[in-house]
């Protein structure tokens, strides 16, 4: 009943605040679609994305897209959405995926300014959950794959929509449909929305941009002490909070080795050019010599770019003991641990376990993906170029590695290289993901639009 009411609401339509007026039928489509993904609440629990990716589903039927090309794939609480825009097979080559996720981070509305379910223009921005991670993507590949088709477009090669359920948590939709379903998303390489992107100084002239071509692994590990425990009047020396403490001082006291790949050496060299003082001048040293200690020492102590140069594993979580006046029976650490493109999850694993001892059980939670980078492809490399210099011409285009993950890890793991191609521009002081306020600026939704536009004929094209 609750869908039903849901959906009823939905087709009663819903005015995201601000003036629409002027807008292109593109822009206004783009405008439509988005304000109509941001009310799904896609978060953890709700059900919504299968719910989100029908009213998907129904705009790629309602365009003229078959059956047949349109596939939604349940998986427990969330679903994926595939679908396929026919080439004409001139070029001989294997399909281009487009990526988004539909689920987003749980936004709470009572701490939000703004309903963070409805699309709010304000201000020359658009608010709402999602706005920049990432149904701006999802709008923005599904409103071109519909113009596109609209324009009797055919591609050389088929074009792929894949837009994944569940980013933001488990990563399982990904994983299903490259394990399970591969034949619908077998491709030469992905384009994906959720990476990359361009930096808008504060006085809004654009910095840089950035192409991302590989992710850190996310792993996380358990570290536990056991002991037999007993009555807290007797102490005793060997306590396993106190071992627990011990253990968690040897891994804060370890650096892993200083690591670098081509990728991290582009961006450090033109990043090192664009940042003053003396972590600039590391970065630029460190790119030309990636031997250079002392330059590694000050990326080291920067933590926005330690990530750059080495794997990094730190403590997030503790729970320990059983009661208030008993010895602790086990006290247990989770460790964090974002680690380097080509590093295996099971290598961190044994030199977690070589620094803590035999006495302290290490364990691995989950199973976690790990990737190469994908390598810098000339014709990505020159397509993203041209398109990002129409928007903003001759701003510099630097290759980038991510600390966090998104779903390109599972395709790249795959052996499908994936590159993250966002087309937003945004200041920092402007980047809300994952937290209040959420938002992106209006010109560059709009912007983006005709860069994804761009770019899918563009490589499509070849």
């Amino acid at each position: 009943m609750r869908t039903v009411i849901f959906s009823a609401l939905l087709a009663i339509g819903f005015a995201a605040p601000g003036h629409a007026a002027g807008l292109s039928p593109e822009q206004a489509k783009a405008r439509e679609i988005f304000a109509r993904v941001i009310a799904f609440k896609t978060e953890v629990g709700q059900g919504q994305v299968p719910v989100m990716a029908k009213y998907l589903a129904d705009e790629f039927k309602a365009a003229g897209f078959t059956a047949e090309d349109i596939h939604i794939l349940p998986l427990r609480e969330t679903a994926s959405l595939v679908v396929r825009y026919r080439g004409d097979g001139r070029s001989h080559k294997k399909p281009i995926l487009w990526m988004a996720h539909m689920d987003v981070v749980t936004a709470k509305p009572e701490d939000w300014q703004r309903d963070p379910f409805t699309l709010i223009e304000e201000n020359g921005y658009f608010y709402g959950r999602g706005t920049q991670d990432i149904k701006s993507g999802v709008a923005l590949i599904a409103t071109n794959f519909l113009r596109l088709k609209r324009e009797h477009f055919v591609p050389h090669r088929d074009l792929v929509i894949v837009f994944s359920g569940d980013e933001e948590t488990e990563m399982a939709t990904i994983e299903d449909l490259v394990k399970n379903h591969r034949d619908l998303v077998d491709a030469e390489f992905a384009m994906n929305s959720d990476g990359g992107g361009g930096t808008l100084g504060e006085d809004g002239k654009p910095k840089i941009y950035g192409l991302q071509t590989a992710e850190k692994t996310y792993a996380s590990f358990e570290v536990t002490v056991r002991n037999p425990g007993g009555h807290s009047s007797l102490p005793r020396a060997d306590n396993a909070i106190y071992e627990l403490a011990d253990a968690l001082k040897k891994i804060q006291a370890y650096r892993f080795p200083v690591m670098w790949s081509e990728t991290t050496l582009a961006y450090l060299k033109a990043s090192g050019a664009a940042t003053p003082g003396p972590v600039g001048e590391a970065m630029q040293r460190f790119a030309a010599n990636p031997h250079d200690e002392a330059a590694a020492e000050v990326l080291n102590a920067t933590p926005a770019e330690v990530g750059k140069t080495r794997t990094t594993c730190i403590p997030t979580l503790l729970r320990g003991g059983h009661a208030e006046n008993a010895l602790p029976q086990s006290a247990t650490a989770t460790i964090n641990c974002r680690i380097f493109p080509g590093v295996a999850v099971a290598d961190v694993g044994k030199t977690l376990a070589g620094l803590v001892g035999d006495k302290v059980e290490v364990k691995v939670i989950g199973s976690p993906a790990s990737s190469d980078a994908s390598p810098l492809r000339a014709d990505v490399m020159a397509a993203v170029t041209r398109e990002v210099h129409a928007m903003h011409p001759g701003v510099q285009i630097v290759p980038v590695q991510d600390s966090g993950a998104s779903d390109g890890l599972y395709l790249r793991a795959a052996g499908i290289p994936t590159y993250g191609v966002s087309g937003m521009f945004i200041k920092d002081s402007d980047s809300f993901l994952h937290g209040l306020n959420e938002r992106v600026p209006v010109r560059g939704y709009y912007d983006e639009m005709d860069y994804w536009y761009r770019l899918m004929k563009d490589l499509g094209g070849h």
